[in-house]
């Protein structure tokens, strides 16, 4: 798929990449973060400020991260709205030197926030403060939104398969993809309080073992697509939508390709199974081939495909 994706994605913070490569000095390697995003189509906006990255050393006592504690790779606070790193990735920190060694954790220490949400047929704003710097001059906050330890001992990204990262001097380069699930991130509180609770989803692999989903949709011989209205129904319309093993859901609006293709493009994306479905412009019943939702495997490095034809299409 695309995940605070994709800090894909895939809170994919739109999920981040890290990238580990040498410098000159044998006992230092250089560190360079990328944050990505998976959003929910429930959010307009998931806006938070970063105050620390961090990472913390391995505890299985190799020298060079051993009793570290904390290696800090970023303590200039940065505020980004998390929905706009979606299927893209942006630098949050560069060419940072760290001791060589086993880290077994990054973190990401988050001092405040909010998110603007879809509900009751309007648009309504959950923030940390009501003075939250973050937020637009003018602002009207209708709820609080609690963010448990994530300014105090911060975000933890989990790598995958709980292996640590290695930093080395060796001249390499290791990229690793963070996916923070923005739909997966903030849900509401339990107990009928209102207010809306910040529970990262974050993980982590190697971006040379990421991927992407590519969806295509097409028309079948002889199929048109109806008149609603006065509008003339567009392929452009349909929505594709990617949903990892989490339930985090991500739509992407297809745009024109060659030959009369219509394709999305899901990247930076975990090696894994994902649910693929299509969805309809309001108004219009459709059939494809194959039927929706279907499923794509994502495997290291790789490019999976899911090409979707329209067999029949009319107005509801």
């Amino acid at each position: 798929m695309t995940s605070l994706r994709r800090l894909s994605s895939s809170l994919l913070l739109a999920t981040g990449l890290l990238c580990l490569a040498a410098c000159g000095n044998d006992s230092t390697g250089r560190v360079t973060v990328k944050l990505t995003d998976a959003p929910g189509d429930t959010f307009e906006k998931a806006v938070v400020t970063i105050s620390k990255v961090y990472l913390k050393g391995s505890v299985d006592g190799e020298e060079g991260a051993e009793g570290k504690g904390e290696v800090v790779l970023r303590s200039e606070p940065i505020t980004t709205d998390l929905l706009t790193l979606a299927n893209d990735a942006a630098d949050l920190v560069k060419d940072v030197e760290v001791p060589t060694g086993n880290y077994r954790e990054l973190r990401f220490v988050i001092t405040g926030g909010y998110v603007q949400v879809k509900e009751d047929g309007g648009s309504r704003i959950y923030s940390t403060s009501a003075n939250y710097e973050g937020l637009p001059p003018g602002t009207q906050v209708d709820g609080e939104l609690h963010m448990p330890s994530a300014a105090s001992s911060g975000l933890k990204v989990k790598f995958d398969k709980d292996a640590d990262v290695s930093v080395t001097s060796d001249g390499g380069q290791k990229v690793i993809l963070v996916d923070f699930d923005v739909s997966q991130s903030f849900g509401r509180a339990a107990g009928g309080s209102g207010r809306w609770v910040m529970g990262p989803v974050i993980k982590g692999a190697d971006l040379e073992f990421s991927g992407n989903v590519e969806v295509t949709l097409r028309l079948g011989a002889g199929v048109q697509l109806p008149v609603i209205g006065d509008a003339q129904v567009q392929l452009s319309h349909f929505t594709a939508v990617l949903v990892n093993a989490d339930g985090g859901r991500e739509p992407m609006a297809f745009t024109a390709g060659a030959n009369g293709v219509y394709v999305a493009d899901f990247k930076y994306l975990l090696p894994g199974t994902y649910s693929v479905d299509l969805v309809g412009p309001a108004g219009v019943s459709f059939t494809s081939e194959p039927g929706h939702p279907t499923t794509a495997t994502v495997g290291s490095g790789a490019e999976a495909s899911v090409a979707f034809t329209l067999t029949a299409a009319s107005e509801l």
